[in-house]
């Protein structure tokens, strides 16, 4: 990869993908603002910035071993720690037609996402510990991405019965999930939750009750009627979550709540959070942005599960993201090919493909006031990384990006790195790109 190619990307140069041997590299940012969320400051512009080996130093190296030095003026650049996405789905192993660790590890890394959680719900499921180091493995070289893997919480993710969760946490996954599918009965899922909090696992919920939710494909509004698609109430979401809140304070598990898409979860997670249960919550930037309007017209790119739902749940999400009840917001993620959108709505597959408007919509919710850069910063970084248990980031190890928040661009087949292009965001203009990932 040439210089070149990795400014038009955004990226630094990776050892693994180059096929290259590291060198020690020293870069001088002149005028960057400093975005510090594991102490909690904006540090304001810096006049001079040096990083070795994606390592900030509090002062110019003594010595640069007459090493090349790069010097970037940042002026009007934010530098902030790599970014951690709690949910991306990278659609290997299993649906390679929609992207690869390769397609999709490049997509996150050219928009300063170093870290990815995924879920379990892969084809196979993960729920082999033997083979979780490999996929980690596969996707550092073969994307430049650190993987970490959730998984599977019961065998096959039916629901049934517990999978070998000692394996699991042997294998080093950083938690266990049941994705979206439905436990046999309320006794099974306290017994597996018992089960993970003996091994000191935490849970990742996506709550969503399957006899309310049935086969709904979007919000149950007017929108949704007029246009004659099955509904899924948020009812739906606000049952399920209150019994996994029941089952967390009865186990003690700790408990991240993914994806939420609901004023009510908001208040839910707050009474939770109030009452001391160990509990963290993320939601999915697009729904910051995007309401159940979009899918007027059988709009399919808006078609995502959960649903895209009203204007109040939105802006009582923003809400929830300004006051720190919502700890984290992930990408949802998830690419598909081109004809995985084209059937009638109902039979289209949910998903939006996200890593590439991630960081620009961001920046719009700084733009509009709802947060600040540094809180923007925490919620994309150290704050999922906390929640995921990622240690490099206790080390100060895990890299940095560099932003340009005023940066204009188009978002478009050509200007999108991930092989998916489904994105309801498609022709608009947005501000906010990834200039340079330090790592």
């Amino acid at each position: 990869m040439s210089q070149s190619d990795n400014h038009l990307h955004g990226a630094s140069a990776h050892p693994v993908l180059s096929g290259e041997l590291k060198h020690s590299q020293v870069i001088l940012l002149k005028n960057a603002r400093l975005l510090d969320p594991q102490n909690q400051q904006d540090r304001g512009i810096q006049p001079e910035l040096w990083l070795r080996d994606g390592r900030l130093q509090e002062n110019a190296p003594l010595s640069l071993d007459q090493e090349p030095c790069d010097v970037i003026d940042a002026t009007g650049m934010w530098l902030m720690p790599a970014l951690v996405d709690l949910c991306g789905r990278l659609r290997e192993p299993g649906q390679q037609q929609h992207g690869t660790l390769k397609s999709e590890g490049k997509a996150a890394r050219a928009n300063g996402i170093l870290h990815v959680v995924l879920p379990p719900d892969t084809r196979p499921v993960q729920e082999s510990g033997a083979l979780l180091a490999g996929l980690r493995k596969k996707a550092l070289e073969d994307g430049g991405i650190h993987l970490h893997t959730l998984g599977a919480l019961t065998k096959g993710l039916a629901g049934e019965q517990p999978a070998n969760l000692a394996g699991l946490k042997q294998g080093g996954c950083i938690g266990v999930s049941n994705a979206r599918g439905a436990f046999a009965s309320d006794d099974v899922m306290l017994r597996t939750l018992e089960y993970a909090a003996s091994l000191g696992l935490t849970v990742f919920f996506y709550p969503e009750e399957a006899d309310l939710a049935k086969d709904g494909c979007v919000h149950d509004g007017f929108i949704a009627s007029r246009q004659g698609l099955t509904g899924i109430p948020r009812l739906a979401e606000s049952v399920a979550l209150a019994k996994q809140l029941l089952m967390v304070e009865q186990t003690g598990i700790r408990a991240h709540f993914g994806l939420l898409s609901c004023g009510s979860s908001v208040e839910q997670i707050r009474l939770a959070k109030a009452k001391g249960l160990p509990v963290t919550a993320d939601v999915a930037m697009h729904q910051l942005f995007l309401t159940d309007q979009e899918i007027d017209g059988f709009n399919s790119l808006a078609h995502v599960r959960p649903p895209l739902r009203s204007e109040q749940d939105r802006q009582q999400l923003r809400q929830g993201v300004a006051e720190g009840i919502i700890d984290a917001i992930c990408s949802h993620h998830e690419p598909l090919s081109k004809t995985a959108k084209l059937a009638p709505f109902a039979d289209t597959e949910a998903g939006i493909s996200a890593f590439d408007t991630y960081v620009a919509l961001g920046c719009q919710l700084v733009a509009e006031g709802v947060l600040t850069p540094l809180t923007l910063s925490a919620c994309l970084s150290t704050r999922p990384a906390a929640i995921a248990g990622i240690e490099s980031f206790r080390e100060s190890t895990a890299g940095w990006v560099l932003l340009d928040p005023t940066q204009r661009w188009t978002v478009g087949d050509d200007s999108m790195v991930s092989l998916g292009k489904n994105t309801p965001f498609r022709h608009q203009e947005l501000m906010g790109k990834v200039h340079r990932v330090f790592d």
